[in-house]
């Protein structure tokens, strides 16, 4: 690490992980069903996060009946890392806050993002020195590596259906889509 380059913090937590690029686009989403089974939420606490703006689905949003809210996979990630830390014991409150800094980064980012807490401050920590710092300190006492929830979400809507937003089929040529294809074949 004395590069200069920052690496993941934990980089065994995305073996075998794809690039998720692609995976990060607005041109298709997954249905608030989808989303919660994805990141093991109650539809309730979808909806409840969506109408205060926690995370809302950046796909596309819900105006009026008869239309379906589209989450991205960035929202399913954010979704799932919500869901741990409160979990976790972590107010909403502190967790709104994590989640304004979330929001900003792509796939990307975020899988080189760990998350500590003292189970009242959600601490980012992006290398192994903050890390350090923070247990020296006293303050961090579990941790979220976002690579490894991205790694179970990637496997998790494999299995679940996609929409694009324009009605067209989901293009089949993304590995999410050709494991569905796979999968449906079999």
């Amino acid at each position: 690490m004395g590069d200069g380059n920052q690496g993941q913090l934990f980089p065994d937590a995305a073996v075998g992980a794809p690039s998720y690029d692609d995976a990060d686009s607005d041109a298709f989403g997954y249905r608030g069903p989808t989303a919660c089974a994805a990141a093991g939420i109650t539809y309730r606490q979808l909806d409840y996060w969506a109408r205060t703006g926690l995370v809302a689905p950046s796909v596309r949003t819900a105006t009026g009946s008869g239309t379906q809210r589209l989450y991205s996979f960035r929202d399913i990630l954010v979704l799932k890392v919500v869901k741990r830390l409160l979990d976790t014991g972590v107010s909403l409150q502190n967790i709104r806050k994590a989640v304004d800094h979330l929001r900003t980064r792509g796939v990307k980012e975020l899988s080189n993002i760990t998350l500590l807490s003292d189970g009242a401050t959600v601490y980012e920590c992006t290398s192994a020195e903050e890390v350090v710092d923070l247990l020296a300190g006293g303050q961090g006492v579990f941790g979220i590596a976002v690579s490894g929830a991205l790694r179970e979400l990637s496997g998790e809507l494999a299995e679940l259906p996609a929409e694009r937003v324009d009605g067209a089929p989901v293009q089949a040529d993304d590995e999410l889509s050709a494991r569905r294809r796979r999968r449906a074949s079999a």
